[in-house]
């Protein structure tokens, strides 16, 4: 089936051919299916705080002495959230009078209210008039080129002192809520290879703003993906698929792939915001309020959590086993199966000795994504699980929240020592999807992603938080919305 050519490349990028030889069974065979016992909802799998809860929580977190670092998965391309500009652009190509849809129309009348219009604006080639070439400079590579950008690198928001991108903002928001207790705030960014530049060269130009800004230093790091997480593409017989030169196709395996990159962090807690979820520093009062009641909250599970592991370790006796098993069902939805004595004393350790995450649910809008629920696991027991929509085989379930990814978690081990992710990730939890290649049609494979299946078997606690906290920016009409355009 594999060339020597096909060794050699599948060497070169770090992967073994047992691992190829997995995803091609996956593609064969598919993903075994979940045992969706429901939907999260409010009193059966999340937790809605009042007032008095929140503040101290709050004062939990400010209390607290221990490292912190916020890490954003930045190396989303800007050029789905620039479709209906593509299209547009192709409609006027062929007729510069074409009628365009309202929401375009829309677009041009209020060109000017975009962050990025006095950037455009300055062009010599600009034509306020040109509807076509307005686009084409907004897109290609002769203008502003923002349909090859990363997303973090788009001016979404204005501010006195010019358009300020996705980067910029998670700056201000982790300054206002993740600072360390000595004063230093720290960042790490996923990015594709060929973006790192673009990334470097902006913060080198913004660092001395941001941190006179906020009298700090913020300490950045960046990382890619690596080669090795891609996945083999298949044809739509299962076979191996190859471009035109007869040469493998490989392709990024999605976010999951990105567990590596967590894992390499060495902090007490980690922050997960996606690079797209930000508002101007005016917008964020819940987001800060909330961060801190979350934050706290993982705090309060972990305490706990090294409290009852050293009960155990202690020999702790039948009530206290009780009361753990309990605190495992209450608060992070894990049932068990029938079980007693030193089965079940074991059974506890292996459940709380894990990573641990309190992840923020926003009430549903239908917005498309992924959302809380309950699950059955392969050993008889429950949990509570992010699920995205490929994983519900056509399924509909009465939800009543959405995951915004706003993720505060721990991957620190009772004994000091830090977990090894991959131990904790569900490998049968990936997904196929079918893509196109020169017009040619594909079937790609997603690795378990990593906030779903890549952290299938953490300890997952979902609090509710309101919609004032997410903001993402999917299109660029979005940047028109009151939160953005202020």
């Amino acid at each position: 089936m594999f060339t020597t050519e096909d060794l050699l490349t599948i060497e070169r990028k770090g992967i073994t051919l047992k691992d190829i030889e997995t995803h091609l069974k996956f593609f064969s065979t598919g993903f075994p299916p979940l045992d969706i016992a429901g939907p999260a909802v409010p009193g059966k799998g999340i937790v809605q705080l009042d007032g008095q809860q929140q503040e101290e929580l709050i004062k939990r977190y400010n209390e607290w002495n221990g490292s912190r670092i916020k890490f954003v998965p930045a190396s989303g391309a800007a050029s789905r959230m620039f479709k209906d500009l593509f299209e547009a652009r192709d409609l006027l190509e062929k007729d510069r009078n074409a009628v365009l849809p309202d929401v375009l129309n829309n677009f041009f009348e209020r060109l000017p209210e975009f962050a990025f219009y006095p950037i455009l604006s300055g062009l010599k080639e600009f034509d306020p008039k040109d509807r076509y070439g307005i686009l084409s400079l907004i897109l290609e590579r002769n203008g502003l080129n923002y349909a090859s950008m990363p997303k973090g690198m788009i001016p979404f928001h204005k501010s006195s002192e010019g358009p300020r991108t996705p980067f910029e903002e998670h700056l201000v928001e982790a300054a206002l809520t993740s600072a360390q207790p000595e004063g230093t705030v720290k960042l790490h960014f996923t990015v594709s290879e060929e973006h790192l530049d673009l990334f470097i060269g902006l913060w080198q130009k913004v660092q001395k703003e941001y941190e006179e800004l906020f009298q700090t230093t913020f300490i950045i790091s960046f990382s890619t993906q690596s080669p090795s997480t891609d996945t083999l593409a298949a044809d739509m017989d299962n076979r191996p698929f190859r471009d035109q030169g007869g040469s493998l196709v490989f392709r990024p395996a999605g976010h999951g792939a990105l567990l590596d990159n967590l894992n390499t962090l060495e902090e007490d807690m980690v922050i997960i915001r996606n690079i797209d979820n930000v508002v101007p520093r005016g917008s964020l009062g819940p987001v800060i309020h909330w961060r801190k009641v979350l934050a706290g909250y993982l705090l309060s599970c972990r305490r706990k959590v090294y409290k009852y592991i050293g009960e155990l370790k202690n020999n702790a006796d039948p009530i206290c086993l009780k009361e753990i098993a309990g605190f495992l069902e209450s608060n992070f939805g894990i049932t068990h199966p029938p079980m007693e004595g030193e089965e079940f004393r074991s059974y506890l350790f292996s459940k709380l000795n894990r990573p641990v995450r309190v992840c923020g649910m926003v009430p549903a809008t239908g917005e498309p994504g992924g959302g809380p629920f309950r699950v059955v696991d392969r050993d008889g027991s429950g949990s509570l699980q992010i699920l995205e929509s490929a994983q519900l085989q056509g399924k509909r379930y009465p939800s009543t929240h959405f995951n915004p990814v706003d993720i505060v978690c721990s991957f620190k081990a009772y004994d000091g020592t830090t977990y090894r992710l991959s131990q904790f990730r569900d490998d049968d939890t990936g997904f196929i999807s079918q893509k196109s290649f020169l017009g040619r049609e594909l079937k790609a494979l997603e690795l378990p992603g990593l906030w779903n299946g890549g952290m299938s078997r953490w300890n997952t606690a979902f609090v509710e938080v309101p919609l004032s906290t997410f903001n993402p920016v999917k299109t660029v009409m979005d940047l028109l919305r009151n939160v953005h355009n202020n």
